[in-house]
């Protein structure tokens, strides 16, 4: 069998991201609020292993976003960080961090421990990755706190952030540096992606061979509120830099692409052994759900370039990254993932046929 896998966030329930405005204004407890997260994640991981998932998150139930969730909370944090605009000409900012020392609040190891109170199958966890929270140190600089040590800091709390999740029990953990794209788009000479990819790779260093089997990163061009924001960036200059990560598993935003059968050529360029290479046969932000036929194809349209045994298969993106993006509804996010598993095990059986 191909293996198949969510990149991880699921559309939040409606009673959810209202009681998470109610939260931050102070109209609902801490408690209430926790426990309605709970209930989200139960849900979610009955409906994914329903939809016939063979490995599960929490959908993220509980993550503010994909990115914030290890600083959301932290006194140190003003709200006027870097901007990143989207196609559609919306935009999120990040925040900036004001002052020493740069530490985690909240680590994803938790979110594997909610996830698995309710899985039967294997747990998977998306975790920030370093480079994108390295954006959160302002251009010019902290007063007694350099970048450097600041770095040092990051690599250290991202190396726990992802050995908790191990440790955990997590069947695979995965860096979401959907940042890597866009980079070209802010540097086209490829200098700061180059220093994003150092910067991941110190991180990486720190797990043996055999843990780095169970670390994948995610790269994709956006996709919140159905707009991205570097799908006009070309994957061919991506790919060289982003197969540098020492990674084991590399999860790959493809069913978007205008020309996939040109970015697989890239991909089996930049292809070594020993690592898996899952590539996306599903669109979130495309309404129209994939018929397990059209999955089939795209599966056997992959495998025309990379070998089986370093196939994989997955959306080319979370369906709701941020916590207050409704632009997805959960039965359309959980009819993708039904016709990706089920499109992704036809093809493995005419493969093996």
């Amino acid at each position: 069998m191909i293996p198949t896998e969510l990149i991880g966030s699921i559309p939040r329930p409606a009673e959810l991201l209202d009681a998470l405005s109610d939260f931050r204004t102070g109209r609902l407890d801490g408690a209430a609020f926790a426990a309605l997260q709970d209930q989200a994640v139960r849900e979610t991981v009955k409906a994914l292993e329903a939809a016939g998932s063979p490995v599960v998150t929490d959908g993220e139930q509980a993550k503010p976003g994909f990115l914030t969730y290890p600083v959301e909370g932290l006194s140190t944090l003003a709200s006027d960080g870097v901007v990143i605009p989207f196609a559609d000409g919306h935009q999120r900012q990040l925040p900036r961090l004001t002052s020493a020392p740069f530490r985690y609040k909240t680590h994803a190891g938790e979110y594997v421990q909610a996830a698995m109170k309710y899985a039967h199958v294997p747990v998977k966890q998306a975790v920030a990755a370093p480079s994108a929270l390295s954006l959160l140190y302002p251009r010019d600089g902290i007063a007694g706190y350099p970048r450097e040590q600041f770095l040092d800091d990051l690599v250290d709390e991202a190396e726990a952030d992802i050995r908790g999740c191990l440790d955990a029990g997590a069947h695979v953990v995965q860096l979401d540096f959907e940042e890597a794209r866009l980079t070209l788009k802010l540097d086209p000479s490829g200098g700061l992606l180059r220093e994003f990819v150092q910067l991941n790779n110190r991180v990486l260093s720190r797990f043996g061979e055999a843990e780095r089997t169970r670390i994948g990163v995610y790269s994709g061009p956006g996709a919140d509120q159905d707009s991205t924001h570097s799908l006009d960036v070309d994957y061919a200059a991506l790919l060289p830099h982003l197969f540098q990560l020492t990674a084991g598993n590399f999860y790959l935003q493809l069913a978007s692409e205008p020309d996939p059968d040109r970015v697989l050529s890239g991909i089996a360029e930049q292809l070594r052994p020993g690592i898996r290479v899952f590539v996306g046969v599903t669109d979130p932000i495309d309404p129209r759900v994939e018929t397990p036929e059209q999955v089939r194809d795209r599966v056997l349209a992959a495998a025309r370039h990379i070998p089986v045994d370093q196939l994989g298969t997955c959306d080319d993106a979370g369906f709701a990254p941020f916590a207050d993006d409704r632009s997805t509804s959960r039965d359309t996010a959980f009819a993708k993932i039904r016709a990706r598993v089920e499109g992704t095990a036809l093809a493995s059986d005419k493969i093996g046929a």
